[in-house]
């Protein structure tokens, strides 16, 4: 549900969070980029960083610089001159990631779940199971067929959650219980209704049904298109994952491994809310690939 106005509350002494709605819709999400945009380009004593949520935006800020009350104030003000999210223009890069999806990775992780932890049906069976899908070739087809937003970065280094722009596209999944011990890095997870990429092997808890060889998470600074601190993906990105083969797949994580990978970004789009909109409600949402 969107509020009637943004809520402002405390995190400490160094951060203020403005809450938008409490549900994960894009419009909110969309709201929390603008004002992240505003924040930045206001130029506000002060600002060390913000953060942009499903429904949120969390501001880091210098309490020497900048009282809670003032950032308040100038923060609402910013936030009412956003007008409806209809109204708004956001700078997005489109990256082309391949994936290898139903790899030999991923399963392999899975089936160490099944012997160690708790039997359960491989992941991209579930998936389409409670999606109503035909079958795993389907959920290819119906995840790779739409550009995927990025709504914030996080809880693992670089982590991006991610939400199909098509509604077409739309899975829904439940998360593992009890969560894995261990999930490979670039395994593409899809849980609620986000997909994420794990830059780091670790735990984890969404359904994995895919991996792609490509870092999105590197610190090493060999690759020019990370951002400061290895991260590649921001708010505001959009995903095109791309289908290949293990033949392609390894052909390309050799490319990473010598630093010949060529990152396929498209850096020159201004994403319009109100062209969006208009365009989903063309769409037969309940339709699929």
């Amino acid at each position: 549900m969107k509020f009637d106005e943004p809520r402002f509350a405390p995190g400490g002494d160094q951060y203020l969070q403005v809450s938008f709605g409490d549900d994960a819709t894009l419009e909110l999400n969309f709201l929390a980029l603008g004002l992240a945009s505003a924040t930045r380009e206001s130029e506000l004593p002060g600002i060390v960083d913000t953060n942009p949520g499903y429904n949120s935006l969390l501001v880091e800020y210098d309490a020497d610089a900048i009282s809670f009350p003032d950032l308040e104030r100038e923060l609402r003000a910013l936030a009412d001159g956003l007008g409806p999210s209809d109204d708004l223009e956001l700078q997005s890069r489109l990256l082309y990631l391949p994936v290898m999806y139903l790899d030999p990775w991923t399963r392999a992780c899975v089936d160490d779940y099944r012997e160690k932890i708790a039997e359960r049906e491989y992941d991209p069976d579930f998936v389409a199971q409670v999606n109503g899908l035909e079958d795993v070739q389907q959920l290819v087809r119906t995840h790779s067929g739409t550009e995927h937003w990025a709504v914030t970065i996080g809880s693992i280094p670089g982590l991006p959650l991610l939400r199909p722009l098509d509604p077409r596209c739309a899975i829904y999944s439940p998360k593992y219980n009890p969560a894995r011990t261990w999930t490979p890095q670039g395994a593409i997870g899809v849980g609620g209704p986000s997909t994420s990429i794990y830059t780091v092997a670790s735990p984890g808890g969404y359904n994995i049904i895919g991996r792609t060889p490509v870092l999105v998470f590197d610190p090493s600074g060999r690759y020019s298109v990370f951002n400061e601190g290895g991260v590649l993906l921001r708010p505001a990105d959009r995903v095109k994952f791309v289908p290949i083969g293990l033949e392609e797949f390894a052909y390309i994580e050799r490319r990473m491994q010598d630093g010949t990978y060529e990152y396929n970004f498209v850096g020159y789009d201004t994403f319009s809310v109100s062209a969006y909109n208009t365009w989903v409600a063309t769409l037969d949402h309940e339709g699929r690939f």
